[in-house]
């Protein structure tokens, strides 16, 4: 039996329907959309944070969504080992929630940036990238944000490398890691990482607008089919 997915909406969300079309019509598995005021997660196996702008960004990105009454039980989820994606926006929820290490700042440029970038992908062993080709080089996926220029103290990026726990970087389409593909300034290339436990990942680029292939580009397709091979082989 495949996997239920629940999409979070927050008032402000604007990829909630995109990340909701892809769970249900691409990858074929159960999807709900969960209001940000109620606190019952409906069994779903997998909870997507999604991107947009929460609440309109007010004081910080993510500062306001943090504090809704379903993110009391998405932590909980998230403690008691459930799966949680936090795509863009999200990602800095995750980040306000104390979930993910970290937070985010204003692009190096000062500019909001949508366009694809690529992605090398740093640990193939997490339940979101095992699924992965090991002869991909890049992933292929586009960025929407004014603010993913991850920073972290020493310590933190000290503690990140030596878990493992980072698991995207902003790179060439050959995998250069070079600091000319970063696109927003974020410390050492950061495009996504997990938590300790390896159940919570925040990625700034989009993976559910690479999935249709009526847009020609499916690289995102890897990461929820990952998450998904993970918990039927589990089950």
């Amino acid at each position: 039996m495949k996997p239920k997915f629940g999409i979070v909406v927050f008032p402000g969300s604007n990829c909630d329907h995109d990340a909701y079309y892809v769970i249900k019509k691409i990858m074929n598995c159960e999807a709900e959309f969960l209001w940000h005021k109620n606190s019952d997660l409906k069994n779903c196996d997998v909870i997507i944070l999604p991107g947009g702008f929460s609440y309109g960004d007010y004081l910080r990105t993510g500062a306001i969504a943090r504090f809704s009454p379903i993110m009391e039980s998405v932590i909980k989820f998230a403690e008691d080992g459930g799966i949680v994606i936090g795509i863009c926006n999200g990602f800095q929820i995750l980040l306000e929630a104390g979930l993910l290490p970290g937070v985010m700042l204003q692009n190096i440029s000062l500019k909001f940036i949508c366009k694809d970038v690529y992605l090398s992908v740093e640990n193939c062993n997490t339940i979101f990238t095992n699924g992965i080709p090991s002869e991909k080089k890049s992933l292929k996926i586009p960025i929407a944000h004014g603010e993913g220029n991850y920073f972290a103290t020493e310590e933190i990026l000290k503690e990140l490398i030596n878990n493992n726990q980072i698991v995207f970087k902003y790179c060439g389409p050959d995998g250069d890691l070079s600091e000319d593909f970063n696109p927003n300034g974020s410390m050492m290339n950061i495009a996504g990482i997990i938590n300790k436990r390896g159940n919570v990942l925040g990625m700034m680029p989009h993976p559910e607008r690479a999935c249709d292939p009526i847009l020609r580009k499916t690289d995102g397709q890897f990461i929820f089919r990952s998450v998904i091979s993970n918990l039927i082989k589990n089950n």
